[in-house]
């Protein structure tokens, strides 16, 4: 999305594309509801929210809530509920939303706790998610209707991640932009453990300048504060309260971290932040950030470091965050998966250009992942699924890298994929299988199986 994707009305009011069309395909009510939340918070920065408990009880609310649930399935809390259980328990679906809508209303209904999970990081590191229970995604899914209608009319066009309409590729276009303006110093920072690291209770008294709710605020408090459960190796389970952080894998967590460093982006742009004394850019998704200016220097640098170590209190790691410049003979940067890198006109002309590509890193998980895929262990599943699987993994492949690159490494992924289909077919258990005759391979390959090229 674009900065200037809007939609303006007959009173001159500019809604963005995100609120002027029902991308959602949520309820025709519901996301009326949610364009007037953003238009009152819009046009009137100041207001505080204060009866927003009657709009969660609503039964569409609660019903189009269960339906983004019930879409993203996922794996069960801490009480094992699945979401099949739900449509197969007496009632379905329709007696569980009026219960659940009478403990909202008689304020009985208590988060349980959340199951924690890791997961394996692309670095070899695990990342902990935090798993609620089926009532509690639907409640928090409920939440999130409403308030992302009023944070979303807060949020700075320099944030990207999380929010409706907006992706890591718009965030990187913003970085190419900003590059070929001339800002090629970076400060490319990196936050240690951002989600477990938020203040609670900074981040309430961010949420309470928008929000004074008390129920609302109660149940965002009350997720906050739940046990998180953790299961070791022989079954047996330990609770344990985080002073700190919000859970990732939960509906709301995404918003509430956003609203925190929203304050980053928003101090950044003011007459005391770099946007003004140095003409500086800051690009951010999540927690990922980049500051680009023609020259960043250590008021900078102390300027960032303050704010997010000190006044916010959340912690920089030191071995990931640099500043450097973008320049000819220099490493690339490295942004959401992307490398920026000046090299010179293929041409002789002198000049220079910006090209934006995959990084080693990713190539190298590529080759790691189709190894997996057609590697002997793979030799006894039929050609159809395994070529079915290689294309699904491509797609992703094609779909996030494709975006700006089209030049020698996706070439040098076609010739990857080329290979390693070649030696699997060649080395199948007791059945190779080869091209008929007077058939090419890549004809073979590409035409009669229908392996994909990105």
């Amino acid at each position: 999305m674009r900065d200037n994707d809007t939609t303006e009305e007959p009173d001159g009011f500019r809604c963005p594309e995100a609120f002027a069309a029902n991308h959602k395909g949520l309820p025709e009510k519901v996301f009326t509801l949610r364009q007037k939340l953003y238009r009152k918070a819009k046009t009137e920065p100041e207001f505080k929210f204060y009866a927003l408990q009657g709009l969660l009880l609503r039964s569409d609310v609660l019903a189009a809530a269960w339906a983004q649930v019930a879409a993203n399935d996922g794996a069960p809390g801490v009480d094992g509920v699945r979401i099949a259980d739900v449509h197969s328990a007496p009632g379905g679906v329709e007696v569980f939303l009026v219960q659940f809508e009478k403990d909202l209303r008689a304020k009985t209904y208590r988060p349980q706790a959340v199951r924690r999970k890791l997961i394996p990081k692309a670095n070899g590191t695990m990342r902990p998610l935090g798993i609620p229970t089926v009532r509690g995604r639907v409640v928090q899914a409920a939440v999130m209707i409403v308030l992302e209608a009023i944070f979303e009319a807060d949020f700075e066009d320099s944030s990207y991640g999380f929010r409706p309409k907006r992706s890591a590729h718009d965030a990187l276009e913003k970085v190419a932009e900003h590059l070929r303006s001339g800002r090629t110093e970076v400060y490319d920072a990196d936050l240690q453990a951002y989600f477990n690291t938020i203040p609670h209770e900074k981040l309430m008294r961010c949420v309470m300048m928008r929000i004074v709710d008390r129920s609302m605020l109660s149940l965002i408090r009350m997720w906050l504060d739940a046990p998180v459960e953790d299961t070791d190796e022989n079954g047996c389970r330990t609770r344990r309260r985080n002073k700190s952080g919000v859970p990732q894998g939960g509906v709301i967590s995404p918003l509430l971290a956003s609203i925190y460093l929203h304050w980053l982006d928003k101090l950044f742009m003011t007459a005391d932040g770099p946007e003004r004394w140095t003409d500086a850019r800051i690009v951010r998704y999540a927690d990922d950030f980049v500051v680009l200016a023609r020259h960043v220097g250590p008021r900078i640098t102390s300027w960032l470091e303050g704010l997010l170590e000190g006044r916010m209190g959340l912690r920089i790691n030191p071995e990931k965050t640099r500043a450097r410049r973008v320049e000819p003979g220099a490493g690339p940067l490295d942004f959401l998966g992307y490398s920026f890198q000046l090299r010179r006109d293929l041409y002789g002309s002198g000049r220079h250009y910006l090209a934006v590509h995959p990084p080693r890193k990713s190539l190298l998980r590529l080759h790691a992942r189709l190894r997996e895929l057609t590697g002997r262990r793979s030799c006894w599943k039929p050609v159809g699924v395994l070529v079915d699987e290689v294309n699904s993994y491509l797609r992703g492949w094609k779909q996030y890298f494709g975006r700006f690159h089209r030049g020698s490494s996706m070439a040098h992924v076609n010739m990857c994929v080329y290979w390693s289909m070649k030696r699997h077919l060649l080395r199948r258990s007791q059945r190779p299988l080869r091209p008929p005759k007077g058939t090419m391979w890549q004809d073979y390959l590409y035409a009669t199986l229908g392996v994909l090229r990105v």
